[in-house]
């Protein structure tokens, strides 16, 4: 309904409206445009019985850089090329929330009340989690939270095994890089499939 209200109201006119489910954003050329574009939204919405959240609407500015915002887990920002000095493109990777959702399962899985059970069978568990979120990251600029992401995996792996052998802190160092991908994690580091505006969100 929203969709076909800002389209017969003119709304293309002033941005494209991308919207999935009750999430969306409208991607304008100016802010001007994007102040219309929110005043066009509120009176769409208003006609539905609907109203924008206060606290999640907000205008970015997306040139040179300067702002970012989130959608549908994604961070979106634009970064400037290192080989074109000047050129900037708009890149995506898990936002912040995301990445304190992923590392909350993580910490789940690796919980020390689990000490009982054998490391593969918290590893089967790790991976049905990492795989789902790896695969729904993928498309983007992701390596960088990715690697972020194994390495906490890690962590997690040692200190799990460390508890469950009734290891000090000293014997820790046993349980390097080469340990840890012995194990059968799913790393997410090498899954990434990469490929002047202002935004209503």
């Amino acid at each position: 309904m929203l969709d076909a209200e800002w389209a017969r109201g003119g709304g293309n006119n002033l941005g494209v409206l991308v919207r999935y489910a009750d999430d969306f954003i409208v991607l304008c050329a100016s802010r001007a445009r994007a102040e219309q574009a929110r005043r066009r939204v509120r009176e769409v919405l208003a006609g539905l019985g609907l109203q924008l959240h206060p606290d999640k609407t907000r205008i970015v500015c997306l040139t040179r850089g300067q702002q970012g915002f989130d959608f549908l887990g994604f961070h979106l920002h634009k970064v400037e090329s290192w080989r074109r000095r000047g050129r900037y493109y708009l890149q995506r990777w898990p936002s912040d929330r995301a990445m304190a959702q992923v590392r909350a399962k993580i910490r789940e899985a690796t919980d020390r009340r689990y000490v009982g059970y054998p490391v593969a069978w918290v590893v089967i568990r790790l991976n049905r989690v990492l795989r789902g979120w790896g695969a729904y990251f993928r498309n983007g600029n992701s390596a960088r939270k990715f690697a972020h992401i194994d390495a906490y995996v890690h962590e997690r792996l040692a200190i799990f095994a460390s508890i469950k052998h009734g290891l000090h802190g000293r014997n820790q160092h046993r349980f390097t890089w080469v340990w840890f991908t012995s194990l059968g994690v799913y790393l997410l580091s090498g899954r990434v499939r990469s490929g002047t505006a202002h935004a209503l969100r």
